[in-house]
Formats: C-alpha cells, sequence, structure tokens
C-alpha cells in the first residue's frame, strides 16, 4: 500500500515475470506461417495460441523459451531472437500485472510438429489468418511487432539468442 499526497492509502498491483512466449514462423515474406496451437488443459482449453510457459528457477528467459519450445512441439530452431517485445496484461488468477517477454524461433519448413498434452491440434497459419485466430489484444499486438521486425525486415542481429 502506498499513501498518497492526500494521506489517502492506495493499493498497489504486483508486477511479475514468470513466463515466456515463443512465437514459432516458417517461410519467408508474404508466405510466412505461424505455429498456432490449441490449448487443452483446463486453463484457457480450447484457444488457439502460440507456445507459451513459466520460467524454472535458475533458467534465463532464452532458455525457459527454447525449453518450452521444445517440449510442447517438438521444434528446435534454425534461428532464435529475442524481439524486444513484452506482453502486458493483468492476472485474474494472481491478481497482478503480468509481463511476459516474447521470443522468435525460425523453424526449418520440413519440420514436423509433436505436441505434447497441453494441447489438442496445431496448424500452420497465414499472419492474416493468425490474428483472426488469436484471442487476446496483447497476442494480436505481438504478432504485429513479430510481423513488422521479423518478417517485412531482417531482424537485428543483436537480437539474436543465445548470445555469441
Amino acid at each position: 500500500m502506498k499513501t498518497g499526497d492526500s494521506g489517502t492509502v492506495h493499493a498497489t498491483l504486483p508486477m511479475r515475470c514468470t513466463m515466456v512466449s515463443i512465437v514459432a514462423l516458417r517461410g519467408t515474406g508474404l508466405a510466412t506461417q505461424m505455429l498456432l496451437v490449441l490449448r487443452a488443459g483446463a486453463y484457457l482449453r480450447g484457444v488457439w495460441s502460440y507456445t507459451a510457459g513459466h520460467i524454472e528457477a535458475r533458467e534465463t528467459g532464452w532458455q525457459a523459451a527454447l525449453r518450452e519450445l521444445r517440449e510442447e512441439t517438438g521444434l528446435v530452431p534454425e534461428a532464435f531472437f529475442a524481439t524486444s517485445f513484452c506482453e502486458r496484461f493483468y492476472s485474474t488468477q494472481g491478481n497482478c500485472v503480468e509481463i511476459v517477454p516474447a521470443f522468435v524461433a525460425r523453424i526449418a519448413a520440413n519440420a514436423e510438429v509433436h505436441l505434447n498434452a497441453e494441447h489438442s491440434a496445431c496448424q500452420w497459419a497465414s499472419l492474416d489468418a493468425a490474428a483472426d485466430l488469436l484471442s487476446f489484444g496483447s497476442q494480436r499486438d505481438l504478432l504485429a511487432h513479430v510481423r513488422r521486425e521479423f518478417v517485412l525486415r531482417e531482424p537485428s542481429a543483436f537480437l539474436r539468442v543465445p548470445p555469441e
């Protein structure tokens, strides 16, 4: 709690960063496709999304992102980037503001997806189709950023991870 100038006591919301998002892309230019996964668990069941997950103890954000991508889809990227974009949303379960760093994984055209039990289906979709299927504004904002910075232009070498 904080006390304002008038002596009024104000509650504050905690901010936390315990998750990462991973946008998997294949193809180039207008032919770029994004991997969408259909949530199967109790949380967000039936919602199309991209891969995401929690950061484990002693992991960096990018290490968590690579692990989650591998665990949820079986994919190993040809190239991997931090996006410099963080999703922000209010979590009703945690009564906090979640900050979620996002990553882009460039996937080989012939790579096979092997879903774990967290997802019941997947599809490679055009970026326009993906935008129509994503349920949340912050997801569509991330997709717009990815389109602008990773599809319509070559990403900065400084965004590539793991750091060389």
